[in-house]
């Protein structure tokens, strides 16, 4: 279920004191001083809670059946594989009997949004260079983690459900589906339509020839994961939010990042993610490819969502290929 595309969500609701005093007892966290909504949780699942004794981060209303079942897994799993500062422990609450609906409760994290205002105006140019790198060696660490098969987890007995068919028919599948569905909201020509096929022709084989099943975040962005320090001190102090997991290619988790980078116009900050992610003795051939499909993928959600909402960014009239080539063609190139 991790992998599934949402774009809505079940916002909290109005929360009472008297219920965040009755959670905090439940689980020994002391008197509730205050709380407050979290400032990047699109979501709208998550609330800042301070107490007496300490600082933590309530989610609940989940998206659907097993959410919070699977994201305590996850970052369970990750504590032990990797060494990547998650919120743990990760307490989870099954019972519906105070907000009417299972939630768990973390601890909040350390450090600064990479998109706060206050961290972003203060960032020196060897600064990006630094965060850059700090994220590919968080995604390599957390690509370290290798499944058994390519799929989701199963909440029922936590294991990994196979996707229907291989990896590369799952994904083409889902790339074809949304971007049919994209049609729905905007004028896709037979142009676009050959030339997504000609990317995912061109990328089939490789895509075929995997065969290393590696955890996938899925979600990789400033919203979710946080930076503590100064300067050279600088360090990934807490990463967060794992609904969107699974076990899949593990290159697909650079691409929002990438994206950034490119419509900030900072191409070597994105060329050096990208050289310090993939090193200098890796075949790049196949990672040109897969990232082109992966980044058109992205470009392919961001599209039909900003049609379908009304919430374009870019000139109306640009056709889909000529707007998602800037960014495919972009990876290509650091590719060489």
């Amino acid at each position: 279920m991790t992998s599934k595309i949402i774009f809505s969500s079940n916002k909290l609701g109005v929360i009472t004191n008297d219920q965040l005093q009755s959670m905090l007892d439940k689980f020994n966290l002391g008197r509730l001083i205050s709380s407050r909504n979290t400032e990047q949780g699109v979501m709208k699942q998550t609330r800042f809670v301070f107490s007496t004794e300490g600082e933590f981060v309530f989610k609940g209303n989940p998206l659907y059946p097993g959410q919070l079942i699977e994201e305590k897994f996850f970052v369970e799993e990750l504590r032990k594989q990797t060494n990547v500062n998650v919120p743990t422990p990760y307490l989870l609450d099954d019972s519906d009997d105070i907000f009417g609906w299972n939630y768990s409760l973390m601890p909040r994290l350390p450090g600064m949004h990479l998109n706060s205002k206050q961290l972003s105006s203060n960032l020196k140019r060897q600064d990006k260079f630094k965060i850059a790198g700090l994220i590919a060696e968080a995604l390599l660490d957390f690509h370290s983690w290798k499944g058994s098969q390519y799929g989701d987890l199963d909440t029922k007995d936590l294991t990994i459900l196979p996707f229907e068919g291989s990896y590369a028919t799952w994904l083409y599948n889902r790339i074809r589906y949304w971007f049919n569905d994209a049609k729905k909201y905007s004028q896709i020509t037979t142009e676009d339509v050959e030339w997504v096929e000609a990317i995912l022709e061109n990328a089939k084989c490789t895509f075929e020839d995997l065969s290393s099943p590696t955890f996938v975040m899925g979600d990789f962005k400033p919203g979710n994961f946080l930076v503590s320090g100064e300067s050279n001190e600088l360090h990934i102090s807490g990463v967060f939010d794992f609904t969107n997991a699974y076990f899949g290619d593990p290159i697909s988790d650079l691409i929002k990042m990438i994206t950034i980078y490119i419509d900030k116009d900072e191409i070597e900050v994105t060329k050096h993610l990208l050289s310090h992610y993939l090193g200098g003795s890796v075949e790049k051939e196949g990672y040109r490819q897969r990232l082109q499909v992966h980044m058109l993928h992205q470009r392919i959600l961001d599209w039909g969502c900003a049609k379908a909402i009304g919430k374009v960014t870019w000139d109306e009239d640009l056709p889909f290929s000529d707007w998602a080539a800037r960014y495919t063609d972009t990876v290509a190139k650091l590719i060489d």
